[in-house]
């Protein structure tokens, strides 16, 4: 089937605005420890990300209704107020609902984890840090955002529905399981873009869940099955894109 140019075209100015968009991304980091705070800051700032901190909780709610952070780092152990009551607190405020809040802590016991995303929290990261793996984390929530403020996306004849995972080829409807779902959803954002790899997995698995490139392959050549080979270009050795 022949490319839309026009359609793909406007991705491309679309695909341009959502990486600006991510580079201007506001970040809170919350931490009593200043060399830890430092070296968040250092990193983040590095990757183009506008850095406010604060060192405990009480302070983190003063600042983050301030300055409406995209996404929120947050220490567990922390004077004034921990951060499991912080992130309980955060998220009483309406006008940081879309904020994304991540823990970051020496605590990896399970329960600890459990009441952290029971908190609200939506990723639990932790430490010691690793900047590079941090960061990764960090823009796979922030593109998460940017993939779920479009409830739909329509190319070449490929219609998608993200609330109602709803997708349909040509008019046909079709029902995708989620991972193919959610794989087809981050391909068809930016159509023409090449995904790597290591932004797939991380965008549709996650940081925390250990799959093979073969899980990559299986789930197109699955997708390929359903909608149709013409849809899904492979780059060799890099990934794949959706269109020509």
């Amino acid at each position: 089937m022949a490319a839309n140019n026009s359609k793909f075209g406007k991705s491309q100015k679309g695909k341009k605005k959502k990486e600006v968009e991510l580079k201007k991304s506001r970040v809170l980091v919350v931490d009593d420890e200043q060399d830890i705070v430092d070296l968040l800051k250092y990193n983040l700032e590095t990757e183009g990300f506008e850095v406010t901190t604060a060192s405990n909780g009480k302070e983190a709610l003063e600042v983050a209704q301030h300055k409406t952070p995209d996404l929120i780092l947050l220490d567990v152990m922390m004077p004034e107020m921990d951060g499991i009551e912080t992130c309980i607190e955060l998220r009483k405020i309406e006008k940081l609902k879309n904020t994304y809040i991540a823990f970051l802590t020496a605590r990896s016991e399970d329960y600890s984890q459990i009441a952290g995303l029971d908190s609200g929290a939506d990723d639990y990261i932790a430490k010691p840090i690793r900047p590079r793996v941090l960061i990764s984390r960090i823009k796979a929530l922030l593109r998460r955002g940017v993939l779920e403020a479009k409830a739909t996306e329509e190319a070449d004849g490929v219609f998608i529905d993200r609330e109602k995972y709803l997708v349909k080829v040509e008019g046909d409807e079709l029902n995708l399981p989620k991972k193919e779902f959610e794989l087809l959803a981050l391909l068809i954002s930016q159509p023409g873009k090449v995904f790597t790899r290591e932004v797939i997995l991380s965008t549709v698995w996650g940081e925390d869940v250990i799959v093979g490139d073969r899980t990559i392959d299986v789930h197109i050549r699955k997708l390929r099955e359903k909608i149709g080979d013409q849809y899904i270009k492979t780059v060799k050795g890099v990934g794949y894109k959706f269109g020509s």
